[in-house]
Formats: C-alpha cells, sequence, structure tokens
C-alpha cells in the first residue's frame, strides 16, 4: 500500500508561490547520494530544529530492527480513547504505511513506549541522530511517553538529515537489512516529469521561540535510473497559518524539484 500523489505543472506552481509568501529563513539541500557532495544549497542548513515527524524514518527503523513493526500493514494498533489525539484521520486502526503517509502521532507513541526508554536511546545514539538529547523523553510508566521529536529537546540540522538518509539508503545504519528495506518501502512516494520518483517525509511543529509560529519540514530522496539525490527543505514562518508547515514544505519543494534536478545529468 504505497500513496502516489500525480502533481501538475499549475498546481505545483501554485503551491510554490503560496509557500514563498508564507515562509520565513528557510534551508533546501541537495546532496548527491553516492559522494556525499552538495548540489544545491539555499539557507542556513547547519541549525538544529526540532525534527517532528521527519522523525518517523528513524522510528521506524527502530521498530522493525527490535521486531515490533513486521511489515507495511503489520501490527494495525487499534485507536484507544485514553490516547487523546486531535488527529481525527488517526482515530482508527493504524498500520506501518498509514501511520507513517498520514503522520499519526499516536502510533509514534506506542512504539516509542513498546521500544521501552533504555531501547529507544540506544537506537538514537547509535544512529548519531542529531544533538541526541532525550532529556525531555518521558520515564517509561502507565502512559504514553511525551513526543520528545516535537518542539521538544531533541533537534536536528538539514545537513544532519540528509546525512541520516544518506546512510538509510546505504544500509549503513546499526539495524537490520530488512529494517532498511521496510522502513523505505513504506515512504510516501510521488511523481515528477522526466522520470523522477520522490520519497520523503514531512514533520510540523510550532517553533520554540515563538510557539504561534510554525516550521516544517520535508526530507528525503528523488530516484532516476541509478542517480539518487537527497534532499531537505525546513520552512520557519514569520506570521501564524493555518496550513502545516509540513505539507507547505513538501508542496513547495516538489514545485521546486524538477528545476533544481534539471541540472544533474543521466550516468
Amino acid at each position: 500500500m504505497r500513496a502516489k500523489y500525480l502533481l501538475t505543472c499549475l498546481a505545483l506552481m501554485t503551491a510554490s508561490v503560496t509557500n514563498a509568501a508564507l515562509a520565513g529563513p528557510a534551508c533546501t539541500l541537495l546532496v548527491d547520494q553516492a559522494s556525499g557532495a552538495t548540489l544545491s544549497k539555499n539557507g542556513p542548513c547547519d541549525i538544529r530544529n526540532s525534527p517532528a515527524s521527519t522523525f518517523k524514518v528513524p522510528l521506524a527503523l527502530m521498530g522493525y530492527d527490535a521486531g515490533l513493526l513486521i511489515d507495511e500493514a503489520n501490527p494495525a494498533w487499534p485507536y484507544r480513547d485514553e490516547y487523546r489525539s486531535s488527529q481525527e484521520r488517526g482515530k482508527r486502526s493504524v498500520d506501518p504505511t498509514f501511520w507513517m503517509h498520514e503522520s499519526i502521532v499516536w502510533y509514534s507513541r506506542v512504539l516509542r513506549k513498546n521500544l521501552g526508554a533504555a531501547q529507544f536511546s540506544k537506537y538514537v545514539n547509535a544512529f548519531e541522530y542529531g544533538n541526541r538529547d532525550l532529556s525531555k523523553d518521558g520515564p517509561d510508566g502507565d502512559g504514553l511517553p511525551p513526543a520528545v521529536w516535537i518542539s521538544s529537546s531533541l533537534a536536528i540540522s538539514p545537513v544532519e538529515q540528509t546525512v541520516f538518509i544518506r546512510k538509510m539508503l546505504s544500509d549503513s545504519l546499526p539495524v537490520s537489512t530488512r529494517a532498511h528495506q521496510m522502513t523505505r518501502a513504506i515512504m510516501a512516494t510521488f511523481d515528477l516529469p522526466d522520470g523522477w520518483k520522490v520519497h520523503g517525509k514531512t514533520g510540523s511543529g510550532s517553533q520554540q521561540a515563538n510557539p504561534a509560529l510554525q516550521f516544517g519540514w520535508f526530507v528525503g530522496w528523488a530516484e532516476r535510473y541509478n542517480q539518487r539525490v537527497v534532499f531537505a527543505r525546513l520552512i520557519k514562518d514569520d506570521m501564524p497559518v493555518d496550513a502545516p508547515g509540513g505539507l507547505r514544505a513538501r508542496d513547495s519543494l516538489l514545485a521546486d524539484l524538477p528545476q533544481l534536478l534539471a541540472t544533474i545529468k543521466s550516468p
């Protein structure tokens, strides 16, 4: 079960203009998967920020490696009222693909709880993920632990995001090969012109300096033939906006990618 989105040029151009008007200072970074060479860089890309739901990528790797996640459709965990989710779309049985595509927070928190604090910390450190700061992660208990990856102590820069994605694509993180493969399998996929396919994860949250303002991520990779280009876009709003920052980061980058990728030669 893989989501595919056929994006028209007109819709993408509109999204790009809209996001440019709403977003403040941002980073857009494209890196060659094979060599690690920077292909395109715009904005401050070394500054760390909360990963928000882009952290579902490392969470999936942990879950599959630990045997808590099985395949694209299992386990399907039922929603419970005590989760108190504000995401109406997630008040149902949720499987790994739906979790990743729809960014269901309660499923992430249940997965973190099932991992346990010690194993969770071990994975974060083994992944060398961002600042590795889990100081605001809650102890194991009866309730669900807090989402330390959303506007909390854990933070990662766009540069570090691309390093992490490159490791995942080369099966070089300290988890099983199957964990790498299954995590890639549940990522959302988008078609672009000229044969490019984009795989990525969004993330949205409130800026810690001003919770009334959002930030938004879109991280992942584009591939065509034997080419892979890893990317990270981070936007930071300078005015209140209702639409989730992650969706706006995604749509604006999908609009910009055809031009950014046009300069990359085929093998």
